[in-house]
């Protein structure tokens, strides 16, 4: 065989490597054009990628699902459906979006990066209800196509970072209230990093509050999104990741969540840092022990049957 031949052969292997692990395809959340709650607006969406590789997408109206699937060789039969953070005014959708994504590729985990609406009066009524909407939908979307990617309907997982937390908590806490209430949209489990649990003023994040809320700040909607008043004994298994340093994200939100969870006797783990900050994703260096929380994640999802031993 020549060295020409034998570099193609090589590099053919290589990129067959790479599409194994790349975003196969992203799917319109509303495929029929009927977007709800959307207002025709001036509002764009804008993707900037800041000088720490972050990437920030803001104006989002039109949402999509990107899907990450795990080869079939490695797969478990598990999936899980990640929302970014941003304060509900952008979205950091690699750290905390395909960067992990590829991660549970790599574990044999299917992923799908939610880009979700991001709230905002001009584009759109009952702002506040948008992202809980494009959460579940993504959900039941994932479900409907679980043949396709080989992935088993018992095994669909949501996560969520800082303010993605907190829609991935409503997600957890909220499927199955209210006239769109489906059993469909219920997540398997929660992975929630950092996360906005409350709206309550001593522990919210202010600006997720006000950004979700828009100028209807009632007290009924604070304490309908504060979802460690939600939770039920429908709510499913979280594992939670917090740092006690945190002056965005009070820990106090994780800790009222684990709390909520083990009075109704869910099964929870948390785990708390005594330093890391904010907004860290897998980028732990000189952070002390918060390093070991990816492998905390990957023993709790080994133990319940999501990864392989």
């Amino acid at each position: 065989m020549s060295k020409i031949s034998g570099l193609l052969i090589a590099l053919s292997l290589s990129a067959l490597s790479y599409q194994s692990m790349a975003q196969t395809e992203v799917i319109n959340l509303w495929p029929d054009g009927k977007i709800p709650n959307f207002k025709s607006s001036s509002v764009e969406e804008k993707s900037v990628t800041d000088a720490s590789g972050i990437l920030r997408i803001s104006g989002v109206t039109v949402p999509t699902i990107a899907a990450y699937i795990a080869p079939k060789e490695t797969a478990t039969g598990a999936a899980v459906m990640i929302c970014p953070g941003g304060g509900y005014g952008i979205l950091a959708a690699s750290h905390e979006g395909s960067d992990f994504a590829k991660w549970f590729n790599d574990r044999g985990i299917s992923a799908f990066v939610l880009k979700y609406r991001l709230p905002n009066e001009k584009a759109m009524t009952h702002q506040h209800e948008v992202p809980l909407m494009d959460a579940m939908q993504g959900m039941k979307l994932i479900r409907q196509n679980a043949a396709k990617w080989n992935i088993d309907l018992n095994k669909i997982g949501v996560m969520g970072f800082s303010a993605g937390g907190h829609l991935a908590a409503t997600l957890s806490t909220h499927y199955n209230m209210g006239e769109k209430a489906s059993k469909d949209a219920k997540p398997d489990f929660s992975i929630l990093l950092y996360p906005v649990i409350s709206l309550q003023p001593s522990i919210a994040h202010g600006g997720s509050r006000d950004n979700l809320l828009g100028p209807d700040k009632s007290e009924e909607l604070i304490k309908y999104y504060s979802n460690e008043l939600q939770v039920s004994d429908q709510t499913p298994p979280a594992f939670l990741v917090h740092a006690m340093d945190d002056t965005g994200v009070p820990v106090e939100n994780s800790i009222q969540y684990y709390l909520a969870l083990k009075n109704k006797k869910i099964p929870a783990e948390m785990h708390l840092y005594p330093k890391g900050g904010h907004g860290y994703g897998m980028r732990t260096e000189g952070k002390g022990s918060l390093a070991n929380w990816p492998a905390a994640m990957e023993g709790w999802l080994k133990s319940l049957g999501y990864m392989k031993n």
